[in-house]
Formats: C-alpha cells, structure tokens, sequence
C-alpha cells in the first residue's frame, strides 16, 4: 500500500463512527520502490491530501524530518520538499501492518501491500 492511498482511506463505514480519519497507521514491513520524480503530479495531489496525515505517515515511516509538521504555503516552489513528498507517497510500499480505527479501535491489517477494509455485518 502507498501511503497516497493511506491519506484517504477512512473508516467511516463503521457503524457509529463519525470520522474515522486518520486511520492509526503501523508498519511491521515496507519496501523503497523507486518511481519517477513527476513534480506535477504531486502538486496537483496537494490540494486533496490532508497535511497532519501526511506527516503522521512520515513520522511512522520514520522520515519525519523530512516532512515538516505544517504544511508551507509554497511547496510547489519548493522542488527538494516536492521530491521528499515523492518519496514517502509513492516510493514507501507497506507491505505488512495494520490500520487502526481512532474512534473505536477496530484493526484493518495490511498484508501483502493490501490493506483488508472489509467490515462483518454487525459493524455496519
């Protein structure tokens, strides 16, 4: 799983959950793939990711001084910053671990890089 897909995924399905975002995120195994640099891109993804969960994820991916804790208001004229951004959303693959639920604890594990969101019956 790349972390671009972390930043939006919720749990909200579950009943009774208001929120459910950011999903606790915990890595047990990752894995660097390298893509191609594409600064367009991830400034156009900007406006749609939510800033504290991107850190986060840097914090759990242990890049977090690469990632600063609030979002500048001029990353796209910051191209070392656009490459760092690169790097922990479409390079980091999780592999193994988990995602948790922040209002009512319920763990999604992640294996293989898939992140398993199916819900039983009685939560939703």
């Amino acid at each position: 799983m790349k972390l671009s897909t972390y930043n939006f995924l919720t749990s909200m399905a579950i009943k009774g959950v208001k929120v459910g975002f950011p999903l606790k995120l915990t890595i047990s195994k990752k894995e660097l793939v390298e893509t191609e640099f594409n600064p367009t891109f991830v400034e156009r993804l900007l406006p749609k990711l939510d800033w504290s969960a991107v850190y986060g994820a840097a914090q759990v991916a242990e890049l977090a001084e690469d990632i600063p804790a609030v979002q500048p208001e001029s990353i796209v004229d910051n191209e070392q910053l656009l490459q760092k951004l690169h790097h922990l959303l479409f390079e980091i693959d999780v592999l193994e671990g988990q995602l948790e639920c922040p209002e009512t604890g319920r763990i999604f594990p992640i294996t293989d890089g898939i992140p398993n969101m199916l819900l039983n019956e009685d939560e939703v």
